[in-house]
């Protein structure tokens, strides 16, 4: 169940349409979200994601309230047994917050949007943080919660976007190495300054970026399955398809990766623990216990 805990955004990334679009941000009341996790959890759900546009800001304008009271609050007066983060920017990732994984109903998975790995680039999108402080975050999260999976968003051929730009962020995706990556081409919204910036990536360079990043992103999102081989890892189970007499059922770990198994029982909406056997291109596979 997706949980919006905040909507609208006061950010204005050059290429981004959404504070206009959605407004300026403003937080959902603490008791609103709890009152709705408790009738997720009546309702048979097993995992709560908190969406939002700029989850790390959630509270500013409610007085005492902040993210780490957010799930503070969640933890202690739901039993709901997953909460996922949809996606936080670096700057709002400390000790303090990481402190809370150290319960296992929070799911050892981040999306951080990189965007750009260049600092030229991040300042031309109005970015609130440098490559440097995007590396430190990453290297904080894996020091402290094992096996955990750490995703991202990267756009390819911002406006102005130079060979060594492009270099620059190639290279650090290379140094994270990424569990996965979405990676789009940039493209021009109406109504957004990057819009009237000068030197648009063709799409020729555009593409072989995109390209680019992706073959990178096939190879660390392999490595990422590799690592959860002969691991045991909770798994729920989503939906189910019938192969020549056998069910086969399919489902995502706590670490945001799918996985398939085939099993006669009905597992629907249960969480269980699950053998990773071996990988595919694309997916893991396991023997449920």
């Amino acid at each position: 169940a997706m949980v919006k805990i905040q909507e609208g955004c006061d950010q204005v990334c050059s290429y981004c349409i959404v504070p206009k679009v959605r407004g300026r941000e403003r937080s959902t009341p603490l008791d609103s979200l709890i009152t709705q996790i408790k009738s997720l959890e009546d309702n048979g759900f097993r995992e709560v994601v908190l969406t939002g546009t700029q989850l790390g800001t959630y509270g500013f304008d409610i007085p005492g309230d902040n993210l780490l009271s957010l799930l503070t609050t969640i933890l202690e007066q739901t039993t709901v047994p997953r909460i996922r983060i949809s996606s936080l920017q670096p700057q709002w990732i400390n000790d303090d917050l990481l402190d809370l994984w150290r319960n296992p109903r929070l799911c050892p998975h981040f999306h951080i949007p990189l965007q750009s790995g260049s600092d030229s680039v991040l300042k031309r999108m109005r970015r609130r943080y440098t490559s440097e402080d995007f590396a430190t975050t990453s290297q904080l999260i894996r020091s402290r919660i094992p096996d955990v999976s750490i995703t991202t968003d990267v756009i390819a051929g911002f406006p102005g976007e130079s060979h060594e730009e492009f270099q620059e962020t190639y290279d650090l995706c290379k140094l994270i190495q990424f569990s996965d990556m979405h990676v789009f081409p940039y493209s021009k919204r109406p109504g957004t300054s990057a819009a009237y910036l000068v030197n648009h990536v063709n799409d020729t360079y555009k593409a072989r970026r995109v390209e680019m990043l992706i073959e990178l992103m096939k190879e660390f999102a392999s490595l990422s399955r590799e690592k959860h081989l002969n691991q045991t890892r909770q798994v729920l189970w989503e939906s189910v398809r019938t192969l020549e007499g056998r069910r086969q059922w399919s489902g995502l770990t706590d670490t945001y990766q799918r996985v398939h198994a085939n099993d006669n029982r009905n597992l629907i909406n249960t969480i269980t623990d699950t053998e990773i056997l071996w990988h595919s291109n694309e997916h893991l596979w396991g023997q449920v216990h």
